[in-house]
């Protein structure tokens, strides 16, 4: 059995969005996601960039260090998502920054929590919160999928 710390993050990681994903298969509740999750992390940054942006630039910080430590791949596409969500923010006039983000929060929680009723399973999160930071990489892996990369 391999042990070395390459093998331990890819059982990790797909262990995690194998747990994920059983509360994730219904096609309209994947849909929701797909669309719902990157807006949630959208607007989170921008509440956290409205507050003050070396908060949202925090943020990517500790989150992409967790997402490293499970995938390189991952990690690589949540910067691009990142670098990408910031300068959409960066080029927002300031006012409206906060009360978008706080409308799009609330917006796609709904939309979260329709898809699960949908699904009739439980957000993944409720039992462990490591899985509102797996979420995003749920999505992202369609993307990765279609373009037929490896993560």
């Amino acid at each position: 059995m391999d042990h070395t710390p390459a093998s331990r993050n890819a059982r990790t990681i797909d262990a995690l969005l194998a747990q994920y994903s059983e509360s994730h298969r219904n096609p309209t509740n994947e849909l929701i996601h797909c669309v719902c999750v990157p807006l949630i992390v959208f607007s989170l940054l921008g509440i956290l960039y409205a507050l003050h942006p070396l908060l949202a630039l925090a943020a990517v910080a500790g989150s992409l260090w967790y997402y490293l430590q499970l995938s390189k791949p991952f990690a690589v596409g949540m910067l691009a998502m990142a670098i990408l969500m910031l300068a959409i923010l960066a080029a927002m006039p300031p006012m409206t920054v906060l009360p978008l983000s706080i409308a799009v929060f609330v917006v796609s929680w709904i939309g979260q929590f329709v898809g699960h009723k949908i699904e009739g399973k439980k957000p993944s999160f409720l039992d462990d919160l490591r899985f509102l930071l797996i979420g995003p990489l749920f999505v992202l892996g369609f993307l990765y999928r279609r373009l037929n990369l490896a993560y």
